[in-house]
């Protein structure tokens, strides 16, 4: 294991089921083994990581005689069972599956949210199967994201940046509806640019959506919100670590140079931007950040919502991650409101999509 977040995120769901004497199963999956066990994508190898996270024992129980290992457990005991997909009815919601998994336990809690956006069999099936609770960290997400674009306090903001427009399009067409300010940055600023006749040069640009830019863009119109598009950026003529760089007008990038951040500016326009909003959404960065000097912006806007959450007066919920390691690049990632750790459950929940696992709990 390499990175133990989610481990940690689970750490107070757990302690407190075991505290109350709860004999503790814990269901996960590991990689994608297609139904297929594999030593390699075996849950065997958290069990010592776990141990260290939680600070107490934790049993290992395979799926070959599992009902009796189980039936050894006293109360107040923690056990992790095997991967849940190497069943090869796990992702398809197989009943046979969640009967197997129901026949362990006499309740059910889903804390993990990043996996809210699959109907599986141990996020969506066995909800329906037994009396079923959101853990903690479940509970704290749903009330970040509640706040976040449920009920927000206006006026809103969210930060949408990436390389394409194209894997966020369904993300900016809800938002527009919620948000009274859309900050697009990344690759997908430059499509666009390009959608409002701007040459944009070498940069990467999906020249082929930029009608649909501009239905977003007609779309935000009518709902009264803003977006904001960098109006000078930083240029360089090949993308690599500290090149030479210019940082022009959007008007004055040459034909040879892509836009690889936002410029000083435009950054300082939306940093007041944010100071006018109550609520912040942030999902991408807003230049290349791995790749120094291109994370600037980023770094410098990320500052601002932290000392704005900080002082009390933005809520702010990041996630995703490119989101999560740009916020830690930065060193705020503690000062925001929340940090979602979650990938596609996020993205879906930005979409305005149901979630399964979600769903499922509020029946």
């Amino acid at each position: 294991m390499t990175d133990d977040t989610r481990l940690r995120a689970t750490v107070p769901t757990i302690t407190e089921l075991s505290d109350k004497g709860a004999i503790v199963l814990v269901l996960a999956h590991f990689g994608r083994p297609k139904g297929v066990p594999s030593p390699d994508l075996s849950l065997a190898q958290i069990t010592k990581p776990y141990e260290a996270v939680l600070g107490r024992p934790v049993r290992y129980i395979d799926w070959e005689g599992d009902t009796a290992n189980v039936a050894m457990l006293q109360p107040g005991d923690i056990a992790v069972l095997e991967n849940t997909r190497f069943f090869g009815g796990e992702e398809k919601n197989d009943p046979a599956v969640v009967e197997r998994f129901a026949a362990l336990g006499d309740l059910y809690v889903n804390d993990a949210f990043s996996a809210a956006h699959r109907a599986h069999a141990s996020t969506e099936g066995l909800a329906r199967r037994l009396p079923a609770f959101a853990g903690r960290a479940m509970e704290a997400e749903l009330v970040a994201l509640q706040k976040a674009l449920g009920e927000p306090e206006h006026p809103v903001a969210a930060v949408v940046g990436g390389a394409k427009v194209s894997t966020k399009l369904d993300v900016l067409k809800h938002l527009v509806t919620k948000v009274d300010h859309l900050i697009i940055g990344g690759g997908m600023a430059n499509t666009f640019l390009a959608a409002r006749g701007v040459n944009v040069g070498k940069s990467l640009c999906e020249h082929d959506l930029t009608g649909t830019a501009d239905e977003i863009l007609d779309a935000a119109d009518r709902a009264n919100c803003t977006v904001h598009l960098p109006y000078d950026v930083v240029v360089a003529k090949e993308f690599k670590a500290n090149p030479p760089t210019r940082t022009v007008n959007v008007h004055e990038v040459a034909a040879d140079e892509m836009i690889l951040d936002v410029g000083p500016a435009a950054v300082e326009s939306l940093g007041d931007v944010l100071k006018n909003c109550r609520t912040l959404v942030w999902n991408g960065p807003l230049g290349a950040f791995e790749t120094s000097p291109f994370d600037k912006a980023t770094v410098a806007l990320a500052k601002t919502a932290a000392a704005l959450t900080i002082g009390g007066t933005l809520v702010s919920v990041a996630g995703g991650g490119d989101t999560v390691a740009a916020l830690n690049h930065a060193g705020v990632a503690d000062d925001f409101t929340f940090v979602s750790t979650a990938g596609g459950a996020f993205l879906e929940w930005m979409e305005g999509r149901e979630l399964p696992g979600v769903s499922a709990l509020l029946q």
